[in-house]
């Protein structure tokens, strides 16, 4: 295909790896971002081999494996019982490439932001994207807050996340949300520096401690801490002070108060809300929707950010092999649609098990389920799920 001159609207994982993969391919591409300077939102996250194979071809899997921590296994408690209730190893696989990264999202967001601006592309701060504007052939242009527009572009890549104005609302707001911290990582503390780690009460509480490695040019290793919370809830949990959740989170799970003794102040904590949508249409004339601004869901399964550099990949591949746009757009699409699917129907599954007001589910999961799960074959068929790979969504990306 013809270079092209592209937009990307949003500087998240997908705008990133979108710019870098289009750039490569000899496309002109210009980033625009809302901010006066990119920035990262959120705390920590969860790479899969999914979505380290996409950094891998982008030449950033040793930097994230230097930054990020390797995470083997996810493990999961039900209360002061010990019993547990979630154990998956990505050893199942039986594959040797086949572990999580834990890391934070400014450190994943300074790694894809450096090899941008390494590789000259442009990006255009304090550009407030508030629509598009359809043009003359199958062009499209930006149009900015105060009506001004931008363009018209050979294609406008959407990779503004759930909230983006470039796409019609859709799904729904989830109940519950979760409390984000990162904190300096507790030696002796008792925490695997390998593993996810979880405590349970009911459905309706979680604490989680997840190693993510390092930010760049420091050396402390970090953790994140993340606490489920009804988002209906914020602003009781706020009222009722620091010293009554620290207290309901270490008598859940005691081990926490080498982190929590680090918190000195609500501010250090970042209340993350989660929505469940899927874009019927996430292709029309110029312009393609990716990552959240196509499909989001709640961070059970980990697989957001991954999701996104796959569907960057799939762009990308789809715009090298197609004869004009609309047929890139178009494959695009198909090649990411069944995985997308596959994974917003799991993901509507699992989370009311671990995040919502139900009593009978968590009965299940504690008692049954989780004993089931420790026997083959549900050890692998968990691990498969957790890396991103049912669906098999490596083949049509990379062969």
């Amino acid at each position: 295909m013809q270079r092209l001159n592209i937009a990307i609207a949003g500087c998240g994982p997908a705008g990133l790896a979108s710019a870098l993969l289009l750039h490569r391919d000899g496309h002109h591409v210009t980033l625009f971002e809302r901010f006066d300077a990119p920035r990262p939102v959120g705390s920590g996250l969860m790479i899969q081999p999914t979505g380290f194979a996409v950094l891998r071809e982008l030449g950033l899997d040793g930097a994230l494996l230097d930054h990020g921590a390797r995470v083997d296994r996810l493990h999961g408690e039900a209360g002061s019982s010990g019993r547990v209730v979630l154990d998956v190893r990505y050893a199942a696989l039986g594959k040797r490439a086949a572990f999580g990264v834990g890391v934070h999202r400014a450190a994943l967001f300074t790694l894809l932001h450096q090899a941008v601006a390494a590789e000259g592309i442009a990006i255009e701060t304090g550009c407030a994207v508030a629509g598009s504007e359809a043009g003359a052939g199958d062009r499209r242009a930006l149009v900015q807050e105060g009506g001004r527009q931008i363009g018209p572009f050979d294609l406008i890549v959407d990779a503004l996340g759930t909230r983006t104005p470039l796409a019609p609302p859709c799904g729904r707001t989830l109940a519950y949300g979760a409390l984000w911290g990162t904190l300096d990582w507790p030696e002796n503390a008792g925490f695997d520096p390998a593993a996810l780690e979880q405590r349970y009460r009911r459905a309706n509480v979680m604490v989680g401690v997840l190693p993510v490695g390092r930010f760049p040019e420091e050396a402390r290793r970090q953790a994140a801490l993340f606490w489920s919370l009804r988002a209906d809830r914020l602003e009781a949990w706020r009222a009722a002070g620091l010293d009554a959740w620290k207290a309901e989170v270490a008598a859940l799970w005691p081990a926490t108060r080498a982190l929590l003794d680090q918190i000195h102040s609500a501010d250090q904590l970042t209340f993350a809300r989660y929505a469940h949508r899927t874009l019927r249409t996430p292709a029309e004339t110029g312009m393609i929707h990716i990552g959240d601004a196509w499909h989001s869901a709640s961070p059970q399964l980990g697989q957001g950010a991954n999701m996104a550099l796959l569907d960057a990949h799939a762009l990308a591949q789809a715009l090298r092999q197609a004869p004009d746009v609309a047929t890139a757009l178009s494959d695009a699409i198909a090649m990411r649609r069944r995985h997308v699917h596959l994974y917003q129907a799991l993901t509507a599954l699992f989370t009311p098990v671990y995040q919502s007001d139900s009593h009978i589910l968590p009965f299940v999961r504690d008692r049954i389920v989780g004993p089931l799960s420790k026997l083959w074959p549900a050890t692998r068929i968990q691990a498969a799920m957790v890396s991103g790979l049912i669906g098999d969504p490596m083949r049509p990306l990379f062969g």
